[in-house]
Protein backbone atom coordinates (compact mmCIF):
# COMPACT_ATOMS: atom_id res chain seq x y z
CA UNK A 1 0.00 0.00 0.00
CA UNK A 2 0.98 3.57 -0.82
CA UNK A 3 2.03 6.16 1.73
CA UNK A 4 3.24 9.66 1.07
CA UNK A 5 4.87 12.40 3.17
CA UNK A 6 3.12 15.62 2.52
CA UNK A 7 3.17 17.61 5.72
CA UNK A 8 6.82 19.15 4.91
CA UNK A 9 5.06 20.31 1.50
CA UNK A 10 2.45 22.29 3.20
CA UNK A 11 4.31 23.66 6.03
CA UNK A 12 6.32 25.22 3.76
CA UNK A 13 3.75 26.97 1.62
CA UNK A 14 2.00 27.74 4.80
CA UNK A 15 5.05 29.53 5.55
CA UNK A 16 5.29 31.10 2.46
CA UNK A 17 1.91 32.54 3.08
CA UNK A 18 2.76 33.99 6.48
CA UNK A 19 5.59 35.45 4.63
CA UNK A 20 4.99 39.40 3.77
CA UNK A 21 7.32 40.99 1.51
CA UNK A 22 8.36 44.29 2.94
CA UNK A 23 9.53 45.92 0.02
CA UNK A 24 8.90 45.57 -3.72
CA UNK A 25 10.23 42.26 -4.99
CA UNK A 26 10.82 40.77 -8.31
CA UNK A 27 9.92 37.13 -9.00
CA UNK A 28 11.60 34.90 -11.40
CA UNK A 29 11.66 31.37 -12.66
CA UNK A 30 10.90 28.98 -15.51
CA UNK A 31 8.32 27.15 -16.64
CA UNK A 32 8.58 23.69 -18.01
CA UNK A 33 5.72 21.69 -20.03
CA UNK A 34 6.00 18.05 -18.09
CA UNK A 35 3.81 16.84 -21.43
CA UNK A 36 6.91 17.40 -23.78
CA UNK A 37 9.75 18.04 -21.31
CA UNK A 38 10.02 20.93 -22.81
CA UNK A 39 10.09 24.95 -21.80
CA UNK A 40 6.86 26.30 -21.88
CA UNK A 41 7.18 29.23 -23.69
CA UNK A 42 4.25 32.11 -24.45
CA UNK A 43 2.62 30.70 -21.17
CA UNK A 44 1.00 33.98 -19.43
CA UNK A 45 1.99 34.37 -15.80
CA UNK A 46 0.25 36.49 -13.33
CA UNK A 47 1.13 37.80 -9.59
CA UNK A 48 -1.70 36.82 -7.40
CA UNK A 49 -2.63 39.27 -4.27
CA UNK A 50 -3.51 37.23 -1.37
CA UNK A 51 -4.95 39.88 0.37
CA UNK A 52 -6.19 41.81 -2.01
CA UNK A 53 -9.18 39.91 -3.25
CA UNK A 54 -7.30 37.12 -5.24
CA UNK A 55 -6.52 39.97 -7.92
CA UNK A 56 -3.91 40.20 -10.62
CA UNK A 57 -1.32 42.71 -9.22
CA UNK A 58 0.87 42.39 -11.84
CA UNK A 59 1.34 40.15 -15.47
CA UNK A 60 4.23 38.85 -17.51
CA UNK A 61 4.78 36.02 -20.33
CA UNK A 62 7.39 33.45 -20.58
CA UNK A 63 10.00 33.66 -23.31
CA UNK A 64 11.52 31.04 -25.44
CA UNK A 65 13.20 29.55 -22.69
CA UNK A 66 10.01 29.38 -20.37
CA UNK A 67 11.39 31.94 -18.06
CA UNK A 68 9.34 35.12 -16.45
CA UNK A 69 10.14 37.74 -14.21
CA UNK A 70 7.62 39.76 -13.17
CA UNK A 71 7.24 42.55 -10.54
CA UNK A 72 5.62 43.35 -7.50
CA UNK A 73 5.03 46.04 -5.25
CA UNK A 74 5.79 46.30 -1.44
CA UNK A 75 2.23 44.29 -0.14
CA UNK A 76 1.61 40.77 -0.43
CA UNK A 77 1.47 37.49 0.43
CA UNK A 78 1.22 36.87 -3.41
CA UNK A 79 1.21 33.55 -5.61
CA UNK A 80 2.36 32.96 -8.83
CA UNK A 81 -0.74 31.50 -11.55
CA UNK A 82 0.61 30.91 -14.65
CA UNK A 83 -2.02 29.77 -17.59
CA UNK A 84 -1.34 27.25 -20.02
CA UNK A 85 -3.64 25.82 -22.97
CA UNK A 86 -6.52 27.96 -20.26
CA UNK A 87 -5.54 25.46 -17.41
CA UNK A 88 -3.94 27.48 -14.23
CA UNK A 89 -1.60 26.67 -12.01
CA UNK A 90 -0.39 27.70 -9.07
CA UNK A 91 2.82 28.50 -6.71
CA UNK A 92 3.36 30.42 -3.34
CA UNK A 93 5.42 33.56 -4.65
CA UNK A 94 9.30 32.58 -3.81
CA UNK A 95 10.84 34.34 -1.25
CA UNK A 96 14.71 35.45 -0.78
CA UNK A 97 15.40 35.52 -4.67
CA UNK A 98 14.60 31.54 -4.61
CA UNK A 99 13.36 30.97 -8.35
CA UNK A 100 9.81 30.29 -8.83
CA UNK A 101 9.71 27.70 -11.29
CA UNK A 102 6.12 25.80 -12.22
CA UNK A 103 5.37 23.12 -14.46
CA UNK A 104 2.28 22.40 -16.67
CA UNK A 105 1.00 19.87 -18.80
CA UNK A 106 -1.13 20.31 -22.36
CA UNK A 107 -4.74 19.89 -22.45
CA UNK A 108 -7.65 17.85 -23.81
CA UNK A 109 -10.56 17.28 -23.28
CA UNK A 110 -10.51 13.90 -22.92
CA UNK A 111 -7.61 12.08 -21.37
CA UNK A 112 -7.12 8.37 -21.53
CA UNK A 113 -5.95 7.16 -17.47
CA UNK A 114 -8.31 9.83 -16.12
CA UNK A 115 -10.64 7.76 -13.89
CA UNK A 116 -12.64 7.89 -10.55
CA UNK A 117 -10.70 6.34 -8.05
CA UNK A 118 -13.70 6.45 -5.09
CA UNK A 119 -17.16 7.99 -5.29
CA UNK A 120 -17.95 8.75 -1.52
CA UNK A 121 -20.85 10.27 0.74
CA UNK A 122 -21.13 11.06 3.69
CA UNK A 123 -25.04 11.28 5.22
CA UNK A 124 -26.16 13.43 8.26
CA UNK A 125 -30.00 14.84 8.75
CA UNK A 126 -31.64 16.80 11.11
CA UNK A 127 -35.39 18.01 11.24
CA UNK A 128 -36.53 18.05 7.90
CA UNK A 129 -32.87 17.98 5.90
CA UNK A 130 -31.05 15.33 4.69
CA UNK A 131 -27.32 16.88 4.25
CA UNK A 132 -24.97 15.19 1.66
CA UNK A 133 -21.35 15.77 0.89
CA UNK A 134 -20.24 14.04 -2.08
CA UNK A 135 -16.45 13.19 -3.25
CA UNK A 136 -14.38 12.35 -5.99
CA UNK A 137 -10.90 11.15 -5.84
CA UNK A 138 -10.26 11.10 -9.36
CA UNK A 139 -7.02 9.50 -11.17
CA UNK A 140 -4.53 10.92 -13.80
CA UNK A 141 -2.46 8.09 -14.85
CA UNK A 142 -1.98 9.28 -18.36
CA UNK A 143 1.14 8.77 -20.65
CA UNK A 144 2.69 10.96 -22.09
CA UNK A 145 1.56 13.07 -18.81
CA UNK A 146 -1.36 15.45 -19.59
CA UNK A 147 -4.18 17.31 -18.04
CA UNK A 148 -7.91 17.17 -18.45
CA UNK A 149 -9.68 20.60 -19.22
CA UNK A 150 -12.44 21.54 -20.73
CA UNK A 151 -15.79 23.95 -20.10
CA UNK A 152 -17.05 21.16 -18.06
CA UNK A 153 -13.53 19.41 -17.48
CA UNK A 154 -15.49 16.88 -14.80
CA UNK A 155 -19.07 16.46 -14.62
CA UNK A 156 -21.36 15.78 -11.70
CA UNK A 157 -24.84 15.09 -11.41
CA UNK A 158 -27.07 16.03 -8.00
CA UNK A 159 -30.02 14.27 -7.33
CA UNK A 160 -33.73 15.68 -7.73
CA UNK A 161 -34.91 18.28 -5.41
CA UNK A 162 -31.03 18.87 -4.17
CA UNK A 163 -29.74 22.36 -3.49
CA UNK A 164 -26.05 23.05 -3.93
CA UNK A 165 -24.43 24.44 -1.34
CA UNK A 166 -20.77 24.30 -1.97
CA UNK A 167 -17.99 22.84 -3.63
CA UNK A 168 -14.56 22.68 -3.84
CA UNK A 169 -11.33 21.38 -5.47
CA UNK A 170 -7.87 19.66 -4.39
CA UNK A 171 -4.83 19.66 -7.02
CA UNK A 172 -2.50 16.22 -6.64
CA UNK A 173 0.20 18.04 -4.12
CA UNK A 174 -2.10 21.27 -3.37
CA UNK A 175 -4.58 22.76 -1.15
CA UNK A 176 -8.34 22.72 -0.68
CA UNK A 177 -10.05 25.34 -2.36
CA UNK A 178 -13.49 26.29 -2.65
CA UNK A 179 -15.00 26.77 -6.42
CA UNK A 180 -18.11 27.39 -8.02
CA UNK A 181 -19.45 24.75 -10.16
CA UNK A 182 -20.23 25.28 -13.93
CA UNK A 183 -24.37 24.73 -14.27
CA UNK A 184 -25.30 22.64 -17.46
CA UNK A 185 -28.31 22.54 -19.32
CA UNK A 186 -29.57 19.16 -17.73
CA UNK A 187 -31.28 20.33 -14.23
CA UNK A 188 -28.94 19.50 -11.82
CA UNK A 189 -25.66 18.78 -13.41
CA UNK A 190 -23.17 20.89 -12.96
CA UNK A 191 -19.22 20.62 -13.95
CA UNK A 192 -15.71 21.31 -12.22
CA UNK A 193 -13.69 23.41 -14.33
CA UNK A 194 -10.34 23.13 -13.01
CA UNK A 195 -8.16 20.74 -14.65
CA UNK A 196 -7.30 16.89 -13.37
CA UNK A 197 -3.88 17.02 -13.17
CA UNK A 198 -1.78 14.19 -13.62
CA UNK A 199 -1.13 12.22 -10.17
CA UNK A 200 1.66 13.00 -8.23
CA UNK A 201 2.77 10.13 -6.85
CA UNK A 202 -0.42 8.66 -4.48
CA UNK A 203 -1.31 12.45 -4.85
CA UNK A 204 -4.41 12.27 -7.25
CA UNK A 205 -7.18 15.35 -7.67
CA UNK A 206 -10.05 15.53 -5.51
CA UNK A 207 -13.66 17.41 -5.58
CA UNK A 208 -15.90 17.75 -2.97
CA UNK A 209 -19.72 18.99 -3.14
CA UNK A 210 -22.44 19.87 -0.79
CA UNK A 211 -25.73 19.80 -1.00
CA UNK A 212 -29.20 19.28 0.60
CA UNK A 213 -32.80 17.67 0.71
CA UNK A 214 -36.17 17.67 1.97
CA UNK A 215 -36.27 14.75 4.44
CA UNK A 216 -38.95 12.81 6.11
CA UNK A 217 -36.73 10.57 8.66
CA UNK A 218 -36.64 8.41 5.56
CA UNK A 219 -35.21 8.49 2.19
CA UNK A 220 -34.17 6.48 -0.65
CA UNK A 221 -31.05 7.45 -2.54
CA UNK A 222 -30.19 6.49 -6.14
CA UNK A 223 -26.53 7.83 -6.58
CA UNK A 224 -26.94 8.81 -10.40
CA UNK A 225 -23.18 7.83 -11.75
CA UNK A 226 -21.77 9.53 -14.65
CA UNK A 227 -18.76 7.83 -14.75
CA UNK A 228 -17.14 4.31 -13.86
CA UNK A 229 -15.85 3.82 -10.43
CA UNK A 230 -13.62 1.93 -8.84
CA UNK A 231 -15.00 2.16 -5.47
CA UNK A 232 -18.20 3.99 -3.84
CA UNK A 233 -18.63 4.45 -0.23
CA UNK A 234 -21.33 5.16 1.66
CA UNK A 235 -20.55 6.93 4.98
CA UNK A 236 -23.35 6.88 7.47
CA UNK A 237 -23.36 8.62 10.68
CA UNK A 238 -24.42 7.31 14.28
CA UNK A 239 -28.02 7.41 14.72
CA UNK A 240 -28.73 6.79 11.04
CA UNK A 241 -28.98 3.67 8.93
CA UNK A 242 -27.71 2.24 5.87
CA UNK A 243 -30.63 -0.52 4.60
CA UNK A 244 -32.14 -2.27 1.34
CA UNK A 245 -29.41 -1.99 -0.68
CA UNK A 246 -30.49 -2.92 -4.86
CA UNK A 247 -27.93 -3.51 -7.79
CA UNK A 248 -24.94 -3.68 -5.69
CA UNK A 249 -23.19 -5.76 -3.18
CA UNK A 250 -21.88 -3.25 0.02
CA UNK A 251 -19.56 -4.23 2.52
CA UNK A 252 -19.69 -3.10 5.71
CA UNK A 253 -16.99 -1.97 8.28
CA UNK A 254 -17.08 -0.68 11.58
CA UNK A 255 -14.32 1.01 12.68
CA UNK A 256 -15.43 4.42 14.52
CA UNK A 257 -18.52 4.69 16.60
CA UNK A 258 -20.03 7.53 15.23
CA UNK A 259 -20.26 6.59 11.69
CA UNK A 260 -20.84 3.18 9.73
CA UNK A 261 -19.07 2.46 6.45
CA UNK A 262 -20.66 0.79 3.30
CA UNK A 263 -18.15 0.13 -0.02
CA UNK A 264 -19.21 -1.30 -3.29
CA UNK A 265 -16.91 -1.75 -5.85
CA UNK A 266 -16.58 -1.37 -9.97
CA UNK A 267 -19.77 1.11 -9.78
CA UNK A 268 -20.70 1.82 -13.62
CA UNK A 269 -23.28 4.46 -14.99
CA UNK A 270 -26.58 3.00 -15.94
CA UNK A 271 -26.03 0.49 -12.85
CA UNK A 272 -29.30 0.99 -10.90
CA UNK A 273 -28.08 1.59 -7.26
CA UNK A 274 -30.25 2.13 -4.49
CA UNK A 275 -30.05 2.03 -1.08
CA UNK A 276 -32.37 3.36 2.10
CA UNK A 277 -31.18 6.21 4.31
CA UNK A 278 -33.23 6.87 7.50
CA UNK A 279 -33.11 8.26 11.03
CA UNK A 280 -30.79 11.21 12.28
CA UNK A 281 -27.59 12.33 12.73
CA UNK A 282 -24.99 14.25 12.62
CA UNK A 283 -21.05 14.34 12.82
CA UNK A 284 -19.08 15.77 16.35
CA UNK A 285 -17.70 18.82 15.13
CA UNK A 286 -16.83 20.12 18.44
CA UNK A 287 -14.13 17.04 19.46
CA UNK A 288 -10.73 18.50 19.49
CA UNK A 289 -8.45 17.29 16.64
CA UNK A 290 -7.03 13.61 17.48
CA UNK A 291 -10.03 12.80 19.98
CA UNK A 292 -11.18 9.57 19.35
CA UNK A 293 -8.61 8.56 16.79
CA UNK A 294 -9.61 11.43 14.07
CA UNK A 295 -6.84 12.66 12.79
CA UNK A 296 -8.07 16.44 11.48
CA UNK A 297 -8.58 18.81 8.69
CA UNK A 298 -7.68 16.64 5.82
CA UNK A 299 -6.73 14.46 8.24
CA UNK A 300 -10.28 12.93 7.19
CA UNK A 301 -9.13 12.28 3.80
CA UNK A 302 -5.98 11.67 4.96
CA UNK A 303 -4.26 14.86 3.61
CA UNK A 304 -5.64 17.97 2.19
CA UNK A 305 -6.72 15.75 -0.06
CA UNK A 306 -6.98 12.27 -0.59
CA UNK A 307 -8.99 9.76 1.31
CA UNK A 308 -8.23 7.44 4.17
CA UNK A 309 -8.35 3.53 4.00
CA UNK A 310 -11.38 1.82 4.51
CA UNK A 311 -9.84 -0.92 6.28
CA UNK A 312 -9.89 -4.15 5.30
CA UNK A 313 -13.43 -5.92 6.29
CA UNK A 314 -13.37 -7.00 2.64
CA UNK A 315 -11.10 -10.17 1.90
CA UNK A 316 -8.65 -8.85 -0.06
CA UNK A 317 -6.27 -6.19 0.46
CA UNK A 318 -7.43 -2.77 1.62
CA UNK A 319 -8.84 -0.89 -1.06
CA UNK A 320 -8.33 2.88 0.25
CA UNK A 321 -5.58 2.59 2.62
CA UNK A 322 -3.17 3.94 0.06
CA UNK A 323 -4.95 7.35 0.83
CA UNK A 324 -3.59 7.71 4.25
CA UNK A 325 -1.11 10.45 3.36
CA UNK A 326 -4.30 12.35 3.54
CA UNK A 327 -4.25 12.09 7.66
CA UNK A 328 -0.72 13.12 8.12
CA UNK A 329 -1.39 16.35 6.08
CA UNK A 330 -4.63 17.31 7.65
CA UNK A 331 -2.57 19.63 10.11
CA UNK A 332 -0.65 21.94 7.74
CA UNK A 333 -3.54 22.23 6.22
CA UNK A 334 -5.42 23.75 9.21
CA UNK A 335 -2.27 25.91 9.61
CA UNK A 336 -2.75 27.47 6.18
CA UNK A 337 -6.62 27.90 6.52
CA UNK A 338 -5.89 29.24 10.12
CA UNK A 339 -3.37 31.50 8.26
CA UNK A 340 -4.72 32.67 5.33
CA UNK A 341 -7.81 33.98 7.84
CA UNK A 342 -5.78 36.24 9.33
CA UNK A 343 -3.84 37.48 6.32
CA UNK A 344 -6.67 37.93 4.52
CA UNK A 345 -8.50 41.18 4.85
CA UNK A 346 -12.05 40.70 2.39
CA UNK A 347 -15.41 39.15 2.60
CA UNK A 348 -16.39 35.66 1.73
CA UNK A 349 -18.46 37.58 -1.43
CA UNK A 350 -14.85 38.13 -2.53
CA UNK A 351 -13.20 34.81 -1.80
CA UNK A 352 -16.13 33.08 -4.18
CA UNK A 353 -15.10 35.88 -7.18
CA UNK A 354 -12.05 33.94 -7.33
CA UNK A 355 -13.49 30.68 -7.71
CA UNK A 356 -11.14 29.42 -10.42
CA UNK A 357 -8.07 30.99 -9.69
CA UNK A 358 -7.39 29.82 -6.33
CA UNK A 359 -10.12 30.66 -4.41
CA UNK A 360 -10.22 30.18 -0.04
CA UNK A 361 -8.53 27.30 1.61
CA UNK A 362 -11.46 24.42 1.73
CA UNK A 363 -12.28 24.34 5.71
CA UNK A 364 -10.86 21.93 8.26
CA UNK A 365 -12.70 18.57 7.78
CA UNK A 366 -12.74 16.29 10.78
CA UNK A 367 -12.61 13.46 10.07
CA UNK A 368 -14.03 9.20 12.59
CA UNK A 369 -11.27 7.71 12.03
CA UNK A 370 -7.56 7.16 10.54
CA UNK A 371 -9.17 4.42 8.84
CA UNK A 372 -11.93 5.92 7.85
CA UNK A 373 -11.96 8.57 5.06
CA UNK A 374 -15.01 10.93 5.74
CA UNK A 375 -15.96 13.88 4.35
CA UNK A 376 -17.08 17.39 6.52
CA UNK A 377 -20.16 17.96 8.30
CA UNK A 378 -20.32 21.43 6.59
CA UNK A 379 -19.85 23.03 3.59
CA UNK A 380 -16.57 24.54 2.59
CA UNK A 381 -17.83 28.09 2.55
CA UNK A 382 -20.17 27.61 5.60
CA UNK A 383 -17.61 26.29 7.82
CA UNK A 384 -14.59 28.79 7.26
CA UNK A 385 -15.07 30.78 10.12
CA UNK A 386 -11.24 29.65 11.51
CA UNK A 387 -10.78 29.68 15.23
CA UNK A 388 -7.62 31.52 15.85
CA UNK A 389 -4.29 30.15 14.97
CA UNK A 390 -2.90 29.91 18.34
CA UNK A 391 -6.08 27.54 19.27
CA UNK A 392 -5.53 25.38 16.30
CA UNK A 393 -1.79 25.04 17.46
CA UNK A 394 -2.64 24.44 20.51
CA UNK A 395 -5.05 21.80 19.68
CA UNK A 396 -2.95 20.17 16.98
CA UNK A 397 -0.54 19.67 19.52
CA UNK A 398 -2.85 17.52 21.93
CA UNK A 399 -3.80 15.55 18.74
CA UNK A 400 -0.39 14.70 17.94
CA UNK A 401 0.35 13.69 21.79
CA UNK A 402 -3.05 11.71 22.00
CA UNK A 403 -1.80 9.93 18.54
CA UNK A 404 1.53 9.19 19.55
CA UNK A 405 0.69 7.32 22.45
CA UNK A 406 -1.71 5.32 20.84
CA UNK A 407 0.30 4.80 18.08
CA UNK A 408 -1.77 6.14 14.90
CA UNK A 409 1.47 7.80 13.69
CA UNK A 410 5.08 6.81 14.20
CA UNK A 411 8.16 8.64 16.13
CA UNK A 412 9.43 10.42 12.93
CA UNK A 413 6.16 11.70 12.00
CA UNK A 414 5.57 12.62 15.44
CA UNK A 415 9.00 15.19 15.48
CA UNK A 416 8.35 16.39 12.19
CA UNK A 417 4.60 17.28 12.46
CA UNK A 418 5.80 18.78 16.37
CA UNK A 419 8.50 20.91 14.57
CA UNK A 420 6.36 22.11 12.27
CA UNK A 421 3.74 23.37 14.68
CA UNK A 422 6.24 25.17 17.33
CA UNK A 423 7.87 26.74 14.53
CA UNK A 424 4.50 28.22 13.47
CA UNK A 425 3.65 28.95 17.39
CA UNK A 426 6.90 30.78 18.11
CA UNK A 427 6.36 32.91 14.87
CA UNK A 428 2.62 33.34 16.00
CA UNK A 429 4.02 34.52 19.19
CA UNK A 430 6.45 36.61 18.01
CA UNK A 431 4.13 38.80 15.81
CA UNK A 432 1.66 39.15 19.01
CA UNK A 433 4.10 40.62 21.27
Amino acid sequence: MRKTRFIPALLSLAFAVLALPASAATFTGTVTNKTTSRPSSGDTVALVDVQAGMSDVATASTNSAGHYSIDGPGVGPYLIRVTHQGATYFIAAPQGGASGDVTVYDTAASVPGVGIDANMFLFEAGGSTLRVHERFLIHNTSLPPRAQFSDKTFEIALPPNAELDGASATRPGGLGTNTQLVPLSQPGHYAFNVPIQPDQGEKETLFEVDYHLPYSGRATFAPPLLMPADHLVVYVVSGMQFSNPEGASFQSTQEDPRVQTYVTRNAKPGQSIRFTISGEGQMPNTAPAGAMGQPSASDAPSSTAPGGGIGAPINTPDPLSRYKWWILSAFALILVTAATFFLRKRSADASLAAADSIDTPAAPIHAPSQRVAVLPSAPPARAAAASPLLNTIKDELFAIESDKLTGKISAAEYAEIKAGLETLLKRELQRRQ
